[in-house]
């Protein structure tokens, strides 16, 4: 088991609880249009108790790594029943085991607003991920609806603290941060849920930016 520093550790035991008691899966339309653009040598940052699997392309070859043991250990078992060719292991999101340049998608599906330092996480997406390849994001981020966003501002101390949810990142910033192409961007329920698909350029491309 990796060595997680107190911040990390806390919001692996709120975790461990929740996967310990959490009701079944309903269907999500948000998981469905992550997981369907999904290709080739694929990793999920933090895929809990594998509420993604059911949406994944056949012929995906998932990588996975999830912080809560108790998670890993049913989204294991979840696998094997789905038959899924899925390759699950404890980590951190903000320290891939991975070497650069080492997938053709990676994937976050509402983990981004629970990482500690969510800047860090997605420039790791980055690292790992091929050149050409996509980053793909689901999330619960800052509403463009002012009423929304002001509620978020006064729920956000309770979620931190119970559920170690952060309402009002903006993931985008770090996706436009790292260079990658915006190839869709998408906000639901008011502006609180945003869908991204990024590309990550050809070496040829950034040579020619330069």
């Amino acid at each position: 088991m990796p060595e997680f520093d107190p911040e990390t550790e806390r919001i692996r035991s709120i975790y461990n609880r929740r996967s310990a008691t959490a009701a079944p899966s309903r269907h999500d339309k948000n998981l469905e249009w992550l997981c369907s653009r999904a290709d080739g040598d694929v990793l999920e940052v933090g895929v809990g108790r594998g509420r993604t699997f059911p949406y994944y392309p056949q012929g995906v070859r998932l990588h996975g790594i999830e912080l809560s043991d108790v998670a890993l250990g049913i989204a294991q078992q979840r696998a094997l029943e789905l038959g899924l060719d899925a390759t699950l292991r404890s980590g951190d999101a903000t320290s891939l085991p991975f070497p650069d340049d080492h997938f053709d998608t990676v994937v976050f599906a509402y983990v981004l607003c629970t990482v500690p330092d969510d800047r860090r996480a997605v420039a790791e997406a980055v690292r790992v991920l091929r050149p050409g390849g996509r980053l793909l994001l689901v999330e619960h981020v800052r509403s463009t609806y002012l009423v929304m966003r002001s509620l978020e501002r006064l729920f956000e101390p309770l979620a931190m603290r119970r559920w170690a949810d952060h309402l009002l990142r903006e993931p985008l910033n770090h996706v436009m941060a790292e260079g990658l192409t915006i190839e869709t961007l998408e906000r639901h329920w008011l502006g609180v849920v945003e869908r991204i698909a990024a590309r990550k350029p050809q070496d040829n491309e950034l040579a020619e930016a330069v």
